[in-house]
């Protein structure tokens, strides 16, 4: 697994940059990129039966010559096929090539989507294949991997067989008495099926063993860091200060009974005798943040230091300004609050740097620069982290290898039920915000077909015109045949052409490099953009209390939990605020999974449905990752494993609670690379 990918049949040293450029430089992380989906090569089907946003395999005959017009700024390539139930058209964008490719009269089979055009069906895009060729493939899966500029889904697949072909890849982690028990498919074929499965019933083996591996270390690795926390006592000499229930007096609005009770909590853990290692999960617009605030607050005026580490650096900005406004209107502008980013210049940082190591900064803000070898603090006695998933074990048992380890508050917005969280977050105590405040104006919801597009531009005009501004959420970065999806980079032209000139349409994805992404959230947050196209990147770290309506894009490619996340970047205002689903497919279980949010806000509820409606065999589209940053497992659809796996790790330290055993010596190893023994990260 540790084998330089260079060294793989097939790899040059173009192919090599190209696959570091993307994080893969040895054999085990080309086996760990897991393909994104599958295509499934089903029978062919009649033209009698297709359905409008589906994707279908048809065998046809073509009727016409190949016909190739200019659509737009696209050549449009047509034909006309048919079986003995009807006929079809069918088209493909940039591909003049196939005049030469398919005869009149010919017989083929092409798999692909079927759209609705100016009120006809018809094929669009698909692969085209011999009838011999297609009879090799049928009834098989075929691996769908994340494509990056360079990189072919040929190449892909060639590089991770010549991977895969390397006998006992993987050392098997668990015995044969555990794999028995919980009937899990041995590790090396569940590497291989995961890539290249025989069949579904494969695919799931496969995907529950790993998925299986994925819990049992992070769950290992929690309980012995819990075991760890749990005996450090707590080195800050830290007092209650009547300044924080001032500070709560001087609000300009309330604090829920909820928030409450979950700031006395942390204010006992601060002021007690153990550190604190405390989780606050609060739904969407629940106040955590305040809460954070007051504890950074707590610590600076008892003298120590504060670090609250954000997401990004736009929130991080949004935190430090909201910071400063509450110390200025409560008096406490001597307590000295630091901004540092990966966009602070270097005269900058050495400032802020300097101020840090001589305890003159007491509460520092920031993204990961906080946690960079250069941030050196005098006397750290808190760190808040906002979003669990940017912060894992091996951060948090790092700040216990600190000389005077500091009180850890992480802050989640995924509302994770309470019987797992216990199980995900073990070496955390729960502090539950389940209350929402009174000044919130509840998000009204509309689940929509894509015939209803022209009216949600209407809407989102008109919100404009009214000072306000929206979001527009699609699944992807750019076209991609494999995936029937709206994409960003499109979208924006589109929506561009529709909307009027003065309305400016600004577009953000993960691939644009940080500066951009930030250039373009400053920009949305100050009110020069007003639409802005978006994938799941703005899902954190953005607060736009202007932005009123949220549109989302092909939203059965979503969990529910991650479109409730994505709701939650709207409603942060006074103005009533809206969110669209734009359901892509016409299926029925999906609108019957989409209703569910459309009729709640309450994450948690949604939550607890999402469990409910998830069954093993929901393997096909985008892996949705909660909140933790799992490869292939998902706290939501696999539920049932992560609490098979919280069984067998209970199991595991009952009967060898060190895991000194040679019969647990490969799974010692592997935790190694976990942070359970010993982390590489140097934090805080």
């Amino acid at each position: 697994m540790e084998r330089p990918v260079r060294e793989l049949k097939g790899v040059g040293e173009k192919t090599q940059k190209l696959l570091e450029s993307i994080g893969i430089y040895t054999t085990g992380d080309l086996v760990r990129l897991y393909p994104r989906t599958y295509r499934e090569y089903g029978s062919p089907v009649s033209v009698k039966d297709v359905k409008e946003g589906e994707t279908y395999t048809l065998r046809l005959r073509v009727l016409t010559n190949v016909y190739v017009s200019q659509g737009g700024k696209l050549p449009v390539t047509t034909i006309t096929g048919a079986d003995d139930t009807g006929r079809i058209p069918v088209i493909w964008y940039r591909a003049q090539y196939l005049r030469s490719v398919l005869k009149k009269g010919g017989f083929y089979v092409f798999r692909g989507r079927v759209v609705l055009k100016r009120g006809r069906l018809q094929l669009e895009h698909p692969e085209i294949f011999s009838l011999d060729d297609y009879q090799a493939l049928e009834n098989t899966l075929r691996p769908v991997y994340p494509l990056h500029k360079g990189l072919t889904e040929k190449q892909m697949i060639k590089l991770v067989k010549a991977a895969l072909s390397e006998k006992d890849l993987l050392p098997e982690i668990i015995t044969e008495e555990i794999r028995d028990r919980y009937q899990l498919a041995e590790r090396n074929f569940a590497v291989e099926a995961i890539h290249f499965p025989g069949d579904k019933e494969a695919l799931i083996k496969a995907r529950t063993r790993i998925a299986f591996d994925e819990f049992l270390l992070f769950i290992l690795s929690v309980r012995l860091l819990k075991e760890r926390s749990d005996s450090v006592p707590n080195s800050h000499n830290i007092k209650p200060v009547w300044k924080t229930e001032e500070i709560i007096e001087n609000l300009p609005y309330q604090l829920t009974n909820a928030q409450m009770n979950v700031w006395h909590q942390i204010e006992r853990d601060m002021t007690g005798h153990s550190l604190m290692s405390r989780l606050i999960q609060g739904d969407v617009g629940s106040g955590k943040t305040i809460i954070a605030f007051l504890a950074a607050i707590l610590s600076a005026m008892n003298g120590h230091q504060a670090a609250i580490m954000a997401p990004t650096e736009v929130l991080a900005k949004q935190h430090f300004d909201s910071m400063q406004r509450l110390l200025e209107q409560n008096g406490l502008s001597d307590l000295s609050t630091v901004l540092l980013t990966g966009q602070s210049t270097a005269s900058e940082r050495r400032k802020i740097y300097a101020e840090m190591g001589s305890g003159e900064a007491k509460i520092i803000i920031g993204t990961h620069a906080l946690i960079q070898e250069k941030a050196q603090y005098k006397d750290l006695a808190l760190v808040v982290t906002d979003e669990q998933h940017r912060f894992g074990v091996k951060q948090r048992e790092a700040l216990l290898d600190r000389e005077n380890p500091p009180h850890v508050l992480v802050m989640s917005a995924t509302p994770v039920p309470r019987t797992l969280a216990i199980i995900l977050y073990g070496d955390l105590d729960i502090s539950v915000l389940d209350e929402m405040p009174q000044n919130r104006i509840p998000i009204k919801n509309a689940v929509v077909d894509t015939q209803r597009r022209t009216q949600s531009y209407a809407f989102i005009i008109k919100q404009v015109r009214e000072g306000h501004q929206a979001y527009v959420i699609c699944p992807m970065v750019e076209e991609n045949e494999e995936i029937e999806a709206e994409n960003v980079t499109d979208y924006a032209e589109e929506l561009r052409s529709v909307m009027p000139e003065d309305i400016t349409v600004g577009v953000l994805h993960g691939k644009m490099k940080s500066k951009e992404k930030n250039r373009v959230m400053d920009e949305f947050s100050s009110g020069n953009i007003k639409v802005l196209v978006s994938t799941t990147v703005v899902e954190v770290g953005i607060n736009v209390p202007n932005a009123t309506v949220m549109m989302i894009e092909n939203a059965e490619r979503f969990g529910l939990a991650q479109l409730h996340q994505l709701r939650g970047r709207v409603g942060r205002g006074d103005a009533q605020s809206y969110c669209i689903f734009v359901q892509g497919n016409k299926d029925d279980e999906t609108n019957k999974r989409l209703q569910v949010i459309g009729r709640s806000n309450d994450g948690f509820f949604i939550a607890s449905e999402d469990l409910k409606m998830r069954g093993p065999g929901d393997l096909f589209g985008v892996r949705q990752s909660g909140d933790l940053d799992f490869h292939v497992a998902d706290i939501f659809r696999d539920s049932d494993v992560l609490k098979t796996a919280a069984e067998a790790a209970s199991d595991i330290l009952s009967m060898d609670p060190g895991l000194a055993l040679p019969q647990n010596k490969m799974l010692r190893e592997e935790l190694s690379k976990y942070g359970a023994y010993g982390s590489e990260s140097t934090v805080l």
